[in-house]
């Protein structure tokens, strides 16, 4: 397995891609802690790894709360002496255009697409940085283009690909990969807020069936392989890229005004 006893911190794990991930990492033999801002969905990832025969734990964690991440690294390296992985993936997705979009939902959608991202990297880095390792951050696809109605959402996914870029130069001196990982559609709760700005679930499937070249959905099982290719050493020398999994919707762009 190519990542026997790896020990990997997965925010927002409790459910979708963060869930998904998090268990592929445990079936190729990573040690998982798996956090959510739900206790329950936590406790309900390390268990279903349990059950599959992989090792996890699950922690309660608000990303938007630094000393909750700062708790949370320092307790993992206390029990298991370091950090191999971590993938930040715990972020939000308010809908709302310019003029439309608060600018309190502004902030909020950069306290938790951004700089939850960067308080969990650098709280991690103490328990890294001699070892080497891996870091992910989810963006999207919508960091990559821009589209209508959802201008908190695409700003601060393109702000991960940057900040990606900028850590990966930082941190290569130890050894450390950083890099993005940038789904396209993937049927989870996630796009209720797109399906909102869109118009209902029949405007969402039309999106998807006309904007996205491969005609489909993708499956958190497929974004879970990019997950593990980007962790585990098969991505040894790849730093600082944003890995776009969304069925060639990048190379359509942006559909008619909503």
């Amino acid at each position: 397995m190519i990542l026997d006893d790896r020990i990997a911190v997965v925010t927002a794990a409790g459910s979708g891609i963060g869930r998904a991930g998090a268990e592929a990492m445990a079936a190729e033999g990573a040690v998982v802690i798996a956090t959510d801002l739900v206790a329950e969905r936590a406790a309900g990832t390390a268990e279903r790894i349990r059950k599959a025969g992989g090792a996890a734990t699950s922690l309660a964690v608000d990303a938007g709360d630094d000393d909750a991440l700062a708790s949370l690294m320092n307790r993992v390296a206390a029990e298991h002496g370091r950090i191999d992985i971590l993938h930040s993936h715990a972020g939000i997705q308010i809908e709302g255009g310019v003029g439309d979009l608060r600018a309190a939902d502004l902030d909020r959608s950069y306290r938790y697409n951004v700089h939850a991202h960067y308080v969990a990297v650098t709280c991690a880095l103490p328990h890294m940085r001699d070892a080497g390792g891996s870091i992910l951050l989810t963006s999207s696809n919508a960091g990559v283009f821009p589209d209508y109605g959802m201008t908190g959402y695409i700003t601060t996914k393109a702000a991960v690909v940057m900040m990606t870029e900028q850590m990966a130069l930082d941190l290569a001196q130890h050894g450390i990969r950083v890099n993005a990982l940038c789904p396209g559609w993937i049927d989870t709760p996630f796009n209720d807020a797109y399906q909102r700005q869109l118009g209902g679930r029949a405007a969402l499937e039309e999106v998807v069936a006309t904007r996205v070249p491969l005609g489909r959905f993708g499956t958190v099982g497929e974004i879970a392989d990019a997950i593990v290719f980007l962790v585990s050493g098969r991505s040894s020398y790849i730093t600082g890229h944003a890995l776009i999994v969304d069925g060639g919707e990048r190379l359509v762009g942006p559909g008619p005004r909503s």
